[in-house]
């Protein structure tokens, strides 16, 4: 596994909780407005064995609560499984972000009750999930898988998109809100330009506008909110 970051206290990723977020390398997506960029590629450096890792938590035992695995994109490492057990024996809550990508993985964590919480990015409207992914061959129904999968409510989770002028449209939030409708709790998040994002020159949607996709999503997601700076 590439352990490339370490948050050592978070009040924010984990909702409820104190918890520390661990950074892994690699992607299997290519989001152009994505600002973690230096995580995507397979030459992202690790920062961090897993002993220093494992050490660090078992230090923070009894201050944090829980810890959020990101990336990059997580499913991607053959080692999540063993290292989350690991996590598991210091007694610590874990929360997963993943793109949803590979619902084998997802399923099994949650099966096997590895996993206390779930957030799951959902990029676009279906009919331009490429775009928003920036990959050409994408399986759609692999992401469909994942988040029907978490709609079970087997687990806390949490469906997310990060809004980007210039990548959705108010189409987009009407497919979103059709394909998710229930009692999901769902996120928009507004775009925040840096020098780490991958392909620049996107920019956020006014206020107005994101209350204007808000106003799309709630009749099918009623516990639809904005998070984060609005500007």
């Amino acid at each position: 596994m590439k352990f490339c970051g370490l948050q050592k206290t978070t009040l924010l990723d984990y909702p409820g909780h104190v918890a520390a977020t661990i950074f892994l390398g690699g992607c299997n997506f290519r989001c152009p407005f994505c600002h973690n960029s230096g995580l995507i590629g397979s030459d992202a450096k690790p920062l961090f064995s897993e002993e220093e890792i494992i050490n660090f938590l078992i230090k923070r035992k009894g201050i944090l609560e829980g810890v959020c695995i990101t990336g990059g994109e997580p499913t991607l490492s053959g080692e999540l499984e063993s290292f989350i057990r690991k996590i598991r024996e210091l007694g610590y809550l874990i929360k997963l972000d993943t793109n949803g990508y590979r619902p084998d993985v997802l399923k099994k964590l949650i099966t096997d009750g590895l996993l206390d919480y779930a957030a799951m990015d959902i990029k676009s409207g279906r009919e331009h999930y490429k775009k928003a992914a920036g990959i050409e061959h994408l399986t759609i129904s692999n992401v469909e898988e994942s988040a029907a999968f978490l709609m079970e409510n087997r687990i806390p989770y949490e469906f997310r998109t990060t809004v980007v002028k210039g990548i959705h449209t108010m189409g987009d939030f009407v497919d979103i809100g059709k394909w998710l409708e229930g009692e999901s709790s769902y996120f928009l998040q507004n775009y925040v330009d840096s020098d780490q994002v991958l392909c620049p020159g996107y920019t956020s949607f006014s206020v107005s506008e994101l209350q204007g996709f808000l106003k799309i999503l709630k009749p099918f997601l009623p516990r639809a909110v904005i998070r984060g700076e609005t500007f």
